[in-house]
């Protein structure tokens, strides 16, 4: 039985993300990489605002997205990021049994997004984050962050 075009392109994108985090984040194989990406994405969709969530989803390639919104309870978010460790804290508990470096997990995972998303959307989520997550991004993703708060801030200075 062969699959339909656009059901092997989602699987072949699907894949390709799981490689290039296995790489980026040095994971022993593709379901290690399926785990962080999974666990990540809920996290973060957890803590953003339901508008926000849906845009970030609005991004990801349609399995990638699949997994972003398994089992996503909207009625139930964003919920409240008490620090960086207890973000990270409620990860490495997620990941169990395995042990990650979860910082060098998120940052993977954060770099991948910044790779594939929009930037604009990027600024977007990295607004709703505290400063101590923010630097889990990758510098060129808060780099444009900055620069987009910069112009925002300019452009009311103006009156615009």
């Amino acid at each position: 039985m062969s699959m339909s075009a656009p059901v092997a392109h989602a699987v072949e994108t699907m894949q390709l993300w799981l490689k290039e985090l296995r790489d980026k984040a040095e994971l022993a194989n593709e379901e290690s990489a399926h785990a962080v990406l999974r666990v990540v994405l809920h996290q973060l969709r957890d803590r953003l605002t339901l508008d926000e969530a849906v845009d970030l989803g609005a991004q990801l390639p349609v399995m990638v997205r699949g997994l972003y919104l398994e089992g996503w309870r909207p009625n139930k978010v964003p919920r409240k990021i008490r620090s960086r460790q207890a973000f990270l804290d409620e990860l490495a508990d997620e990941l169990l049994p395995h042990t990650y470096p979860v910082d060098w997990a998120v940052s993977a995972v954060f770099d991948l997004m910044a790779h594939h998303c929009d930037p604009g959307e990027i600024d977007d989520v990295i607004g709703q984050l505290p400063d101590d997550l923010k630097y889990l991004w990758p510098a060129t993703a808060r780099d444009h962050h900055r620069q987009s708060l910069d112009t925002r801030s300019a452009a009311k200075g103006t009156g615009r």
